[in-house]
């Protein structure tokens, strides 16, 4: 009898004369022109005080550039969940809302320093960008791949993945005593915010506890739901068998506890979202192209208001808007002003670390008592130095790189990131389009697509948590030596 594998079947677009190829040529020029011309032409001519100088011109070229980009992933015949997510936020984030502020001359955190660092920010976006190109550029799409010598076939087994199931019932069952009861994670993530200062896990300075329980608490739970869910599309044994069945609605159940959208922040849920949608949807091409194009709209109309859940009726605040652009103005997209505020910082006398952020955020889990000196994240040093009243602000992967390793470290950082985000692309393919062992990418990759909003807008300190968790959980269920272990099937 031989295993199932965790793959679908080849698209009907592969072929090139397919009814699907005719439909994306023709969308192909509408979508072009939207990303590239009509929605920052909309953005540009929207009446404001901010001025027309270096910083909003280089804004512009760089929000057109991502929107070429981000045309190429959606009409790309090869899905590539890695660049696709990556552009969408790069579209978005870096490039629309940043625009926006620039237009309307607010930011949603104060930028510190002149207007020639915030110009600096937006060329070394834009140079990291054209990096990020370059490195995917070097994987050749025509060529014979040898990445078999580093991804070797890994199996799923149906023993390892009893034991991840029972590890996210028992992390997610201390989770919810620990916070209290079901009750909590229904009522708004200030409570949960206040379950967790009242039951010890957070200390002053110290949140590595709290970012270990949260991570076991969800992530199991997730990545548990996201291999049976395949199992059960992909096998027909797996269909006609109850103890599968039984599993799957047990870990929809926790899941709606522990991964909702009212006790979880927006991006940790849109992680969820997309995990799952690319998970039971691997390969079709409809679905990876409404994430992409309906993600643009979703940016701009429904994530900027969805934090609805994160206070109680008494704290609600109400949404006030005198111009179109304010939810990109007044809400979420601080990164690029949050970068300019690094430079800032850094060239106030602070300089660059040379890796001792990026040591803070992978050792995270080193409590302070030991560590006395452990570095803060980025995001919160920076606006403590700023004296910000809130510094629960965001520290976007660029301004992580170009603080610790310079503008040229930055920039080589991203080209390696899109040489292996391509590289990985291209393996995930090739494994969901042809039968064969299953191979882990067809996990571990829907779910670091849909993580990779959280690692670009950072800081990685509060990142940190669940990646480490999601490694442990996805090393728990392979087995590089498939013959010893019972396969899923």
């Amino acid at each position: 009898m031989s295993a199932v594998t965790l793959t679908a079947r080849r698209p009907a677009e592969a072929t090139g004369g397919s009814p699907r190829g005719a439909l994306r040529r023709v969308l192909a020029l509408p979508l072009v022109l939207s990303l590239t011309v009509l929605m920052p032409a909309f953005v540009a001519l929207q009446p404001g005080t901010g001025l027309r100088d270096q910083v909003f011109w280089l804004q512009l070229v760089l929000t057109v550039y991502a929107g070429a980009r981000l045309s190429a992933m959606i009409l790309g015949r090869h899905r590539k969940l890695l660049q696709g997510t990556f552009w969408l936020f790069v579209y978005m984030a870096m490039g629309i809302a940043a625009l926006a502020q620039d237009v309307v001359g607010k930011t949603p955190v104060p930028v510190a320093g002149s207007r020639s660092d915030l110009a600096e920010a937006v060329a070394l976006v834009l140079v990291a960008c054209v990096a990020f190109d370059a490195g995917a550029v070097l994987v050749r799409p025509g060529a014979r791949s040898t990445a078999r010598t580093v991804f070797r076939p890994a199996m799923v087994s149906r023993r390892r993945l009893a034991l991840l199931i029972a590890v996210a019932f028992a992390g997610s069952g201390l989770f919810v005593m620990k916070l209290g009861g079901l009750s909590v994670f229904f009522a708004s993530r200030m409570e949960i915010n206040e379950s967790i200062a009242t039951s010890g896990l957070s200390t002053p300075g110290s949140q590595a506890s709290t970012a270990i329980l949260r991570g076991f608490g969800t992530v199991p739970a997730l990545l548990a739901l996201m291999v049976v869910t395949r199992w059960l599309i992909t096998s027909p044994r797996a269909r006609g068998r109850p103890l599968p069945w039984i599993a799957l609605v047990a870990l929809v159940g926790l899941n709606g506890i522990v991964n909702n959208p009212i006790s979880n922040p927006r991006y940790w849920f849109l992680t969820v979202l997309l995990a799952l949608l690319f998970t039971v949807f691997p390969q079709s091409p409809a679905m990876y192209r409404a994430a992409l194009s309906l993600g643009v709209a979703a940016a701009v109309l429904i994530f900027p208001f969805a934090d609805r859940f994160r206070y109680d009726e008494a704290n609600t605040r109400a949404t006030e808007t005198s111009s179109v652009l304010d939810p990109l103005v007044l809400k979420d997209y601080d990164q690029m002003a949050m970068f300019a505020n690094t430079i800032t910082y850094a060239d106030a006398g602070n300089g660059h670390t040379y890796g001792r952020q990026l040591a803070g955020s992978a050792l995270f889990f080193v409590p302070r008592s030991v560590w006395t000196d452990k570095p803060k994240d980025t995001g919160v040093m920076v606006s403590e130095w700023m004296a910000a009243a809130n510094t629960n602000r965001s520290s976007p992967l660029w301004a992580e790189l170009w603080l610790d390793f310079g503008p040229f470290g930055m920039v080589a950082g991203f080209g390696l990131i899109g040489w292996a985000s391509a590289r990985v692309d291209r393996r995930y393919a090739r494994v969901v389009a042809h039968p064969g062992p299953a191979s882990i990418l067809t996990l571990a990759v829907p779910l670091v697509a849909g993580y990779s909003f959280i690692l670009l807008r950072g800081p990685l300190l509060q990142a940190s948590g669940r990646v480490a968790i999601g490694i442990m959980c996805l090393a728990l269920i392979t087995t590089l030596r498939p013959e010893r272990w019972r396969q899923l099937r």
